[in-house]
């Protein structure tokens, strides 16, 4: 026979009226989503800290994610599949932040209108507001960064080593925002 639990064990909820007339001092914004688009190598993170430091903001950066989550990306097919779980986790954490009056920064990579859908979702679901950086960086600056960072392997920007081919292979999905996508569109 099962032991019943002592008074102590458990607090007694209060009744729904505890606060009387009690006002409870709450924000009704919400909060901006901020999301990067742009080539590899172009920027991006760079920047998503940055504006997390200036809006403030929560950084929620996919490469930290991936890196923690996956059990390895050794392929684009590995990124799309660890890259979907980690978005089922994201998206509702990112609404329930914006509608807490929370800004968020959104570090991935944005670089096709279906993924800027993704975004639209997020932000609609919350009612928040929303800016899209662009960073138009020419390829060959890209080249030059992404070389560099393979060399230097920089905290919280290298993930991976990425090569001259890989870079050219995933680039060939870019797609710069269009005006017609809808979003309040910042370039760089």
């Amino acid at each position: 026979m099962d032991a019943q639990p002592t008074s102590h064990q458990y607090a007694e909820c209060p009744s729904p009226d505890y606060l009387g007339s009690t006002e409870i001092p709450v924000s009704k914004r919400t909060g901006t989503l901020h999301f990067v688009c742009g080539r590899l190598a172009s920027g991006k993170t760079t920047l998503a800290r940055l504006i997390a430091e200036r809006e403030p903001a929560v950084l929620i950066c996919e490469d930290v994610w991936l890196s923690k989550l996956s059990d390895g990306i050794g392929s684009f097919e590995d990124y799309l599949k660890w890259s979907r779980r980690c978005r089922a986790v994201m998206g509702p954490l990112i609404i329930e932040m914006l509608r807490a009056g929370t800004s968020v920064v959104l570090d991935f990579a944005g670089n096709t209108p279906a993924e800027r859908s993704w975004v639209r979702s997020l932000f609609e679901s919350a009612g928040a507001a929303h800016v899209l950086h662009h960073l138009d960086v020419p390829v060959d600056v890209c080249l030059t960064r992404l070389k560099l960072r393979n060399e230097t392997k920089p905290e919280g920007l290298y993930f991976g080593t990425t090569s001259e081919e890989e870079f050219v292979a995933i680039a060939r999905y870019f797609q710069a925002p269009a005006v017609d996508e809808g979003f309040n569109l910042l370039r760089s």
